[in-house]
């Protein structure tokens, strides 16, 4: 297989990994540059190759490696392999039972085919979008380190305003990430130095001075998979809310993801909120769900944890509108948790042990 290159064509090996071992072993020779990477579902991977924006001298696929299985914990939480299909996480029966806001945030993304055919830890792996960075003839950091930011000054109706640097003001692009956000998820990978977990908050970063690296998950590491801890108590209050400028197949201008432990007597007892579409990884704040805590849910405890998890944003020019998009997106997300859980286009969705 190759990648155009004007009228040149940049050769890249592919391999299919019959083991994880062996894909270790063939990521193991990937350096910093990560000319080696392993192919899920392609759905973004093998649209940075036709740009030549990412050129892999090697491809690796782990697509049939035995890392697709979604179970429960012993602990009652959740473990979703890196390589089950967005679409068969999103419809599992124990995600839309225990996990509703990360099935309805799923729900939200792509399309039906390209849910088909993507994987959880492709998702984690999708490149920060941005006009300049998909195009090849504007400078871009994140394409040539010190080439400088074409988005700052320019056309900035989609991009950051929090956690933004000189360097970079691009967003991170999942949906299915603000939930796991929310949620408190792990990521468990592995290479042929051994195994480890990273905390969801620390999977992705602020661009910084270095905004080419998106994660932090080595060159020579594979996702295996996804923990979710014991997330019951939220299933019944729950939301993710997308607002975008067509209903489906579009990224998100701005998402909420909100949920809610409310007891017998009306008081919020334990909150999850977090941010889409507004930072170079999903935003969560964790006093702003603190100040949700001991309140009883209402326009006073809401708008103040929109304050919370809103402070220090920044507009970059023409995005000026999603600071205040985003406060009301995060109350109304607030709003739709507390009356019960609903999917992304918050209409009320009864929790399955209520079916008939």
């Amino acid at each position: 297989m190759g990648a155009r290159h004007g009228a040149r064509m940049i050769p890249a090996t592919y391999e299919r990994a019959a083991s994880v071992q062996q894909a270790l072993h063939a990521l193991a020779g990937s350096s910093g540059s990560s000319d080696i990477r392993p192919i899920g579902g392609g759905t973004n991977l093998l649209d940075l190759m036709k740009l030549q924006l990412v050129t892999p001298s090697r491809v690796v696929d782990v697509s049939r490696l035995p890392l697709d299985r979604i179970e429960a914990r012993e602990d009652g939480g959740l473990r979703l392999g890196a390589t089950a299909r967005n679409a068969d996480t999103a419809w599992h029966p124990l995600v839309e039972r225990d996990y509703p806001l990360l099935s309805a945030a799923m729900l939200a993304a792509a399309s039906p085919q390209i849910r088909n055919m993507a994987t959880n830890g492709g998702n984690l792996l999708q490149r920060t979008r941005c006009t300049y960075f998909y195009d090849s003839a504007t400078p871009c950091n994140k394409r040539t380190p010190g080439s400088g930011c074409s988005a700052i000054g320019g056309l900035t109706r989609h991009h950051a305003i929090l956690g933004a640097s000189e360097q970079c003001i691009a967003t991170h692009p999942s949906d299915m990430c603000v939930a796991l956000a929310a949620l408190d998820a792990s990521v468990h990978v592995a290479s042929v130095r051994g195994e480890r977990v990273i905390p969801f908050g620390a999977f992705h970063r602020l661009p910084g001075a270095t905004p080419e690296i998106d994660s932090t998950l080595a060159a020579d590491e594979l996702i295996l998979h996804i923990e979710l801890p014991p997330a019951a108590q939220f299933a019944a209050h729950s939301a993710y809310l997308k607002v975008r400028e067509r209903l489906s197949y579009a990224f998100a201008l701005v998402s909420a993801a909100a949920a809610l432990e409310i007891d017998a007597g009306g008081t919020i007892r334990a909150a999850r909120l977090a941010l889409g579409s507004v930072a170079h990884k999903p935003w969560r704040v964790e006093a702003a769900e603190a100040a949700l805590v001991g309140a009883r849910p209402g326009p006073e405890a809401f708008e103040a944890a929109a304050e919370a998890l809103l402070q220090g944003a920044v507009s970059q020019g023409q995005n000026a509108f999603k600071i205040p998009l985003a406060r009301r997106t995060v109350i109304r997300a607030l709003e739709a948790a507390a009356q019960g859980t609903v999917d992304n286009q918050g209409n009320p969705r009864p929790h399955p042990e209520t079916q008939a």
